[in-house]
């Protein structure tokens, strides 16, 4: 507790010392791309000979306070010319860049890198970004570009195997990942169970990870925060971009509404593999589609508007008898405000929807199932100096969770309807950040997020004897559900149980020498929203449940600390971080629970926690013509639930186990070669440690029924992960005359056909009558080809 009070104490103080500062004169502006108008984010304005600078926040604004005088000023973005400006600085200015596509193309960086060494000297760290370029040129399964995949490149990120969703960052769950597109939420970034991810790479101009040291900004999640912006669109001409792949193909369209002024974008996907299966008479199919939209509008040099949807769907069927439909659908309504010379503040309007379903025609029901939010945020980026920066805000967010309905086909059906009671929740939070600069060398960032939770009202609350809902029964030393002694009805507007927590965030930088620093981060963080799932790898089925009378909020502690260094111009560089990260109420689960259609979830689940810790590597090259990364974390994640009482032997008999998203070593080497104009030739490598799981020790015979008796949970591995992926990329020559330009991506995936365990499951050989284990094996070696268009 003593570090949060020193954190505020810290806050408290510094910011009068900024208010009574020396009156100062305020460049502001945009920076835009020229051939679109497209705001950028994260481009670096230098002022060399004050040895000071600022960079573009998401909506591609910048400003800076500083004396009067006469200023050179350079500004740099990946894969842009860079501008240099000389700026008589003796009143408040607006000085808006418009930057041009760079032409050279052997001097790109692969992962984004600051030309000015801010990555040095930023208190920002455990932060990786990724431009879509280098997303688009990896080599990826089935030929289909995949953002998610792309990150699992990246150290302390991974996740539970081929065809798992989602993704597991610094050994947190899937479900401790906040995923925002846009600002909205994303509840699953997976298409066909992970193959694929919902983000279309045509329609995405930023995205960043932050695994530590997130900004005060983000909450509700302990594990990562994944931060995706769509494009605005072209403001100038209309374009057109897609592809067509082996399985699947693409398509957006993007163009002025107003010249200059006002711009749309439209983007849809779809699989097409299920058509082939019906040729060869397989009623099966597994296919999704998607479209992202966004319109926007500058309505004057202060005010603008945004407008941002998605809407993605899966469906997988088998034989016309089983059917799974989920997907998201979000929307997003944003005005962007500049008050003053520095103040820039955006107020959204957010409604995101995820739906999972079932029709079971065999059986004679639909199931339907979701969760709901509506989400109102103010935030405020406020420049106070060139030292000294403030960001602050509100956030409100109302739940709705439909944990299901049974609803039968028809009259025939042997099932009666049935609803699960609905679940709501209001959640809000007010944070304030500070980016501070204190000197040449030192500088930090730090924060505050107050927040709270409120469960709301519902049609049925259980009560139960001694207020426990879970039994443990020392005769047969198991677990059990307890009776539920009083359901009762209690109205929406009032409140079931109410969560208060206070979360600061501290990140600080010191600069070792022109090309070096240490960096340190401290993160308190609270997640009130639940993934009820027992298996590795989530899949639709898995249900969000609010926090409430005995689930309580997930609450995270994580430490590091880092070393970053450039060598060589910048040609190379070199990040190592140390982590250590631990959660308070991690929900796990008594032997033989049930989660599917279980209105009182709460009967099964226990409060536990989990740790992880660990150390990164990254090592980059980021110019000329052989770029690329290695990568590469060693770490543990584990998690324990010990006994309420001393006669209780909790799970594991309360002793730690590694999670199900534990891996000791992930390597990965990702490579880049530029062989001359037409011609880009990429591979990555893949090694890790095989997954946690657990394994029969024993055997018995019951009633001639064979009992498999497992020893300790997740005690047992699986075999180790590794695979080789090429992919090569051929670009016809174009001339400056030609609109239309296009490209062919051939690639391999797992190039030596390693068959990869996903899982291990045993029997009894009907031939032998000996015990035998079985591999499953997801993909072998898979070519694809896809041709890439732009006009």
């Amino acid at each position: 507790m003593k570090i949060r009070y020193l954190v505020l104490l810290l806050f408290l103080y510094l910011i009068p010392s900024q208010v009574t500062a020396q009156e100062l004169y305020t460049l502001n502006g945009n920076i835009t791309d020229a051939s679109s108008n497209e705001t950028l984010i994260g481009v670096n304005v230098i002022f060399p000979e004050a040895n000071t600078g600022v960079v573009t926040n998401d909506y591609g604004f910048y400003s800076i306070k500083l004396p009067e005088g006469e200023y050179k000023i350079q500004i740099s973005y990946l894969g842009f010319q860079g501008v240099q400006k000389t700026i008589l600085l003796n009143e408040d200015k607006k000085v808006n860049f418009q930057l041009q596509a760079a032409q050279e193309s052997l001097e790109e960086v692969i992962l984004t890198s600051d030309i000015e060494g801010l990555n040095i000297k930023k208190p920002e760290m455990s932060v990786n970004k990724l431009s879509i370029k280098t997303i688009q040129n990896l080599p990826v399964v089935f030929g289909e570009v995949d953002v998610v995949r792309s990150l699992l490149l990246l150290p302390g990120v991974s996740n539970a195997g081929e065809g798992s969703s989602g993704f597991n960052v610094r050994g947190g769950a899937v479900d401790q990942n906040l995923i925002l597109l846009d600002e909205a939420t994303i509840f699953n970034s997976s298409h066909l169970f992970g193959l694929f991810s919902v983000f279309n790479p045509d329609a995405i101009k930023d995205l960043k990870l932050y695994k530590g040291g997130i900004p005060a900004e983000y909450g509700g999640r302990v594990s990562s925060v994944l931060d995706i912006y769509q494009r605005d669109g072209n403001s100038k001409e209309f374009k057109m971009q897609g592809g067509i792949g082996a399985i699947s193909s693409r398509l957006l369209a993007e163009g002025p509404i107003v010249k200059d002024k006002g711009s749309f974008l439209v983007g849809a996907r779809s699989s097409y593999a299920h058509l082939f299966l019906k040729l060869t008479d397989n009623d099966n199919s597994a296919y999704f589609y998607d479209l992202n939209t966004k319109l926007s509008y500058k309505l004057d040099e202060n005010n603008k508007l945004l407008f941002s949807g998605y809407f993605g769907r899966d469906v997988f069927n088998i034989s016309q008898n089983f059917e799974n439909t989920y997907g998201n659908t979000v929307l997003n309504l944003r005005w962007n405000h500049i008050f003053s010379d520095n103040i820039f503040t955006n107020l959204s309007v957010i409604y995101s929807d995820y739906y999972y379903g079932l029709n079971l025609n065999f059986v004679g029901f639909n199931w339907d199932s979701g969760i709901k939010n509506l989400n109102l945020k103010y935030d405020f980026n406020h420049y106070l100096n060139d030292n000294f920066q403030l960001k602050y805000g509100i956030h409100n967010t109302y739940y709705e969770f439909n944990p299901g309905e049974i609803e039968p086909i028809n009259e025939d059906s042997g099932i009666n309807y049935f609803k699960l009671t609905n679940k709501y929740a209001l959640e809000n939070a007010v944070y304030i950040s500070a980016e501070h600069t204190f000197s040449n060398k030192f500088s930090a960032e730090y924060g505050l997020r107050l927040s709270n939770f409120f469960r709301l009202g519902q049609d049925g609350v259980n009560s139960y004897e001694n207020d426990d809902p879970v039994t443990y029964d020392p005769e047969r030393d198991i677990y059990r559900e307890a009776e539920i002694i009083e359901t009762k009805e209690i109205s929406r507007s009032k409140v079931i149980k109410a969560y208060n927590n206070f979360e600061p965030r501290l990140a600080i930088s010191y600069v070792l020498g022109k090309d070096q620093s240490l960096k340190a981060s401290y993160n308190r963080m609270a997640q009130y929203l639940h993934l009820l799932s027992n298996t590795s790898s989530p899949t639709p089925l898995d249900v969000w449940a609010p926090s409430g009378q005995y689930i309580k909020p997930q609450m995270l502690d994580q430490y590091a600390i880092g070393y970053f260094r450039n060598f060589k111009d910048r040609i190379f560089s070199l990040e190592i971080e140390s982590f250590y990260k631990q959660i308070e109420n991690r929900i796990d689960y008594i032997d033989g629970a049930n989660l599917i259609a279980n209105n009182a979830i709460e009967r099964i689940a226990l409060n536990g926690e989990s740790r992880a810790y660990g150390l990164e590597l990254l090592l980059r090259k980021n110019t000329g013509k052989f770029t690329g990364w290695l990568a590469y974390t060693l770490s543990r994640s584990e998690q324990r639930t010990p006994g309420r009482t001393s006669l209780e032997p909790g799970i594991n008999n309360g002793q730690w186990y590694y999670s199900n998203y534990d891996k000791t070593h992930d390597l990965s080497i990702t490579s880049s070669y530029k062989l001359n104009e037409k011609w880009l030739l990429n591979a990555n490598f893949i090694f890790q440690t095989g997954l946690a799981t657990t394994f029969p020790t024993a055997q018995y015979q019951y009633q001639g029924i064979t009992v498999p008796v497992y020893g300790e949970r997740n005690g047992d591995r699986l075999s180790e992960y590794h695979r080789l992926d090429i992919s090569a990329t051929f670009t016809p020559e174009t001339t400056e005359e030609k609109r239309f330009t296009s490209s062919w991506n051939f690639g391999i995936y797992n190039v030596y056909n390693r068959q990869n365990a996903y899982s291990i499951s045993f029997r009894e050989n009907a031939d032998t009558n000996q015990n035998e284990a079985v591999r499953l094996s997801l993909f072998g070696i898979i070519p694809s080809v896809t041709y890439n268009f732009k006009f």
